[in-house]
C-alpha cells in the first residue's frame, strides 16, 4: 500500500485528502507544518508527499530539499494558490514531480500520484551519461541495459538525437522502454536543466485533454474559477513528452500542429496567443501511417513530430539482452526486498529465454520481481517463475494447444456470448499483469484508455479485485 504524506496548514484540505485517499486505497499521514512533516520522514519513509507551497515555520520548498537529501525518490507534489509560471517552474526544477492549484479536484491529485508511482516503479535513476555494467561491460542508458544490435544502435542515437532541436517520434511495443528513451534524450541535452513534462494522451479523458495540454482562462467553463496554466506552459525551454499520441483527437491534433509550426498556442477560453519553445518528444504503439491512411491522424502533424525516429524492438527480437535485463532486475529487487537472491539457474533462464514476453521488459520486471519474493534459495529457481506453467522450448507448441476449435454444432452458436468470453479472459489477465492499474492494463492490450473503461464496465469486470 503506498504511504502518501499530506502536509498543509488548512485542516479542511488536510482532512479532504485523507478521507478521499483512505477510500482510494493509500495508506496517509497528514502533517500541518513542514518541520512536522520532517519529523514525519525522519521515522518513515513516504513514496509520495504532497505538499502546500506556502506554510509557516517551513515552507514547502525548504521541505522538498530536506526530505530529498533523506530520500531522493520521494516523489513531491506541490499544491499553491498562486499559479504562476515562476513559481511551477520553480518546484518543477527543484525536483517535484509535477504541482497543482488551489482549488484543485482531489481526482486530479489522484491522477497524478498514479502516473507518479507508475514512473517510479519504471524508473531506476541512474546517472545521465552513459556507462557500463559492472558484470557484463554492457552500456547502460537511464536503465536500458543491452548487447544486442538493436539496442547498441538505439545507445547510439540517443545522444545525436539529445543534441538536435528537433522533434523525435519514438515507436514500439508496450513495456519496451519508450519512456526510457524519451527521459535519456531529455537529460542529455541542452534543455536537461528544464522540465521535463508528460502527458499521456491515451490516460486523460477526451474532454480533459485539451485543458490540460494548453491551460485554461478563469471562467472558460463551469468550475474554472481561475486561470490555469497547461502541461504545455510549464514545459516552456524543456520537453513535452506526448505519450500514446495516436490517441489525440482530431480536433487537438489540429492545435497541436499549430504549436508545433509557430511555438504559440491559445489557452481553453482566450483568445491571446502565448509563445512557448518546448521540444516535443512523441510515442505510439501503434502505426502512425496507418492511421494517416485511415485519415484518424493527420499526415501533416506526422511529418512535424517524426523528424528523427527511434524504433525499440519487442523483447523477443533481442533475446540476447534477456540474461542481462533478467540480472539487472533481480539485483534492483534483491536489494529492495533485503532478499540473498544473487543468480537465476540456468533451466529457469531458459524458460525466459524461450518465452516470448507479449509485455516485453515491463513484464519481465514483473516476472522477476514476483521471482525474487518467492524465492526460498539464493538462485532462482523455474517454480519462481511465472509463466504460464510454461518449460523452455515450449511455447510455441502451447500456442497451438491454446487455439479454440472452431466447430459450430447443428442447432449454432451465441457468437457473441463466446467473444465476451474471450474478451473478458484476456481483460482479467492484462488487469492481473498490471496489478489493476487500467492504464497499462489497456497498453498490454494495444487499446486506449477509454475504450478499456467501456470494455469494463460492459463486461462487469472489477479491476480493484486485482489489485496488489
Amino acid at each position: 500500500m503506498p504511504k502518501i504524506l499530506v502536509v498543509d496548514d488548512e485542516p479542511g484540505i488536510r482532512e479532504m485528502l485523507e478521507i478521499y485517499l483512505k477510500r482510494e486505497g493509500y495508506d496517509v499521514t497528514c502533517a500541518s507544518n513542514g518541520e512536522k512533516a520532517l519529523s514525519c520522514c525522519n521515522k518513515t519513509f513516504y513514496d509520495v508527499v504532497i505538499a502546500d507551497i506556502k506554510m509557516p515555520k517551513m515552507d514547502g520548498m525548504t521541505l522538498l530539499h530536506r526530505v530529498k537529501e533523506l530520500y531522493p525518490e520521494t516523489v513531491f507534489i506541490m499544491i499553491t494558490a498562486f499559479a504562476s509560471f515562476e513559481t511551477a517552474k520553480e518546484s518543477m526544477k527543484e525536483d517535484a514531480y509535477d504541482y497543482i492549484t488551489k482549488p484543485f479536484d482531489v481526482e486530479e491529485i489522484k491522477r497524478k500520484i498514479d502516473n507518479s508511482l507508475e514512473k517510479k516503479k519504471q524508473e531506476n535513476l541512474l546517472p545521465s551519461s552513459e556507462h557500463k555494467d559492472k558484470e557484463s561491460g554492457c552500456p547502460v542508458f537511464f536503465s536500458m541495459i543491452g548487447q544486442s544490435k538493436q539496442m547498441k544502435r538505439i545507445f547510439e542515437l540517443i545522444p545525436r538525437a539529445a543534441s538536435s532541436k528537433s522533434n523525435v517520434l519514438i515507436t514500439g511495443e508496450s513495456g519496451t522502454g519508450k519512456e526510457l528513451v524519451a527521459r535519456a534524450i531529455h537529460y542529455n541535452s541542452p534543455r536537461k536543466n528544464n522540465p521535463f513534462v508528460i502527458i499521456n494522451c491515451g490516460g486523460i479523458p477526451e474532454t480533459l485533454l485539451e485543458s490540460e495540454l494548453f491551460g485554461y482562462k478563469k471562467g472558460a467553463f463551469t468550475g474554472a474559477t481561475k486561470d490555469k496554466q497547461g502541461f504545455l506552459e510549464v514545459a516552456n525551454h524543456g520537453t513535452l513528452f506526448l505519450d500514446e499520441v495516436g490517441e489525440l483527437p482530431l480536433s487537438l491534433q489540429v492545435k497541436l500542429l499549430r504549436m508545433v509550426q509557430e511555438k504559440t498556442f491559445t489557452p481553453v477560453g482566450g483568445t491571446e496567443e502565448k509563445k512557448v519553445d518546448a521540444r516535443i518528444i512523441s510515442a505510439t504503439n501503434k502505426s502512425l501511417e496507418k492511421k494517416v491512411m485511415e485519415g484518424s491522424f493527420r499526415e501533416d502533424l506526422y511529418y512535424r513530430l517524426n523528424v528523427i525516429n527511434i524504433l525499440i524492438p519487442p523483447l523477443r527480437d533481442r533475446k540476447e539482452d534477456i540474461p542481462l535485463i533478467a540480472q539487472h532486475f533481480i539485483d534492483k529487487y534483491s536489494q529492495e526486498m533485503e532478499k540473498e537472491v544473487s543468480e537465476i539457474s540456468s533451466f529457469a533462464m531458459d524458460c525466459l529465454v524461450n518465452y516470448q514476453f507479449p509485455g516485453n521488459v515491463r513484464e519481465l520486471e514483473n516476472i522477476i520481481e514476483k521471482g525474487v519474493a518467492l524465492s526460498t534459495t539464493s538462485i532462482m529457481l523455474p517454480e519462481s517463475l511465472e509463466l504460464s506453467n510454461l518449460k523452455a522450448g515450449d511455447q510455441q507448441t502451447a500456442d497451438r494447444n491454446s487455439q479454440p476449435e472452431f466447430l459450430i454444432p447443428s442447432e449454432g452458436i451465441a457468437l457473441d456470448n463466446i467473444l465476451s468470453g474471450y474478451e473478458k479472459e484476456y481483460m482479467e489477465e492484462a488487469l492481473k499483469m498490471s496489478k489493476g492499474s487500467i492504464t497499462n492494463a489497456a497498453k498490454l492490450l494495444g487499446i486506449s484508455f477509454r475504450s478499456m473503461r467501456y470494455r469494463l464496465e460492459k463486461l462487469k469486470v472489477d479491476e480493484k479485485r486485482f489489485e496488489k
